[in-house]
């Protein structure tokens, strides 16, 4: 009892810190709620969903969202496994090199995709030239959007699957290959089940930081109403132009499509491990 007591002033001055991020988080929020529903009419609000330009970003967002998603678990889950499972000569600087769409400013990691596609090798037929050839085109185009997202967002799955895998011991793995397993099954049949909340996790990661990229994709593909315009373009278009109720709105559209994404996965999570999805 007497250390219990003792604790509760580091427990209480924790707490408080913690709560103070939570209580800025919620007030931000609230802000944007406040002057979205007292500074746009209900007309308004239906104007602004009316726009074709806003249709499109939606769709663009959600769908290349969930392709960078997939593209990303598809890397992150071989890429972490391999990270976490072996050592091999420059593992150290490879695992520092994956690291740097994390800490590069967006912008530059916008830049150094239009100088790969439009100037590398340099004194060459560029990237961009030589795809646009078999009808391929990258830059300023849906796919550039993609790959803008897939740069950043697959760094922070391959982080997410690297400590998924440092969490599962290889004793099993051990074990079902010694009852006949190869390498390949193994993986599939022991380690794929037991790091799925992981797998879950990084692409829910994936996703919702591919909704909130803004930068890469700006210099890479641009903001082409209609065409490479996502919901972030969206809302700096908006700003710039001084429309800054549209702009609010469209946040908040980016924050209830991110909370819907995040309780879904969060829900189908626990269902999967109440085994409440397995026959």
């Amino acid at each position: 009892m007497r250390g219990a007591a003792t604790d509760r002033p580091f427990l209480a001055a924790m707490a408080s810190l913690a709560f103070m991020y939570v209580l800025l988080i919620l007030l931000m929020l609230a802000a944007d709620a406040w002057y979205g529903f007292t500074a746009v009419t209900g007309g308004q609000l239906m104007e602004i969903f009316a726009e074709k330009s806003v249709r499109s970003s939606i769709i663009l967002t959600l769908f290349s969202c969930t392709v960078t998603a997939i593209l990303s678990i598809i890397i992150a889950v071989p890429t972490g496994y391999l990270l976490s499972r072996y050592n091999f000569p420059g593992k150290l600087l490879i695992d520092a090199i994956l690291d740097i769409p994390i800490v590069l400013p967006p912008l530059v990691v916008g830049l150094s995709l239009l100088l790969l596609f439009n100037n590398f090798p340099p004194g060459s037929t560029s990237i961009e030239t030589l795809l646009n050839k078999v009808g391929i085109k990258v830059t300023y185009n849906v796919a550039g959007v993609i790959l803008a997202q897939f740069s950043v967002a697959c760094a922070f799955s391959v982080r997410t699957m690297r400590n998924t895998f440092d969490q599962i011991s290889p004793r099993t793995e051990q074990v079902a290959q010694t009852l006949g397993c190869s390498r390949a099954g193994a993986f599939f049949s022991v380690v794929i089940p037991e790091s799925w909340r992981g797998i879950s996790a990084a692409g829910t990661l994936a996703w919702t930081r591919a909704m909130g990229e803004f930068g890469p994709i700006l210099v890479f593909a641009g903001a082409i109403p209609r065409k490479t315009e996502v919901l972030s373009s969206t809302v700096y278009l908006e700003i710039a132009t001084g429309s800054l109720e549209k702009a609010v709105i469209v946040s908040l559209m980016m924050v209830t499509i991110a909370i819907v994404v995040l309780v879904a996965v969060r829900v189908w999570d626990r269902g999967n491990k109440l085994g409440l999805y397995y026959d």
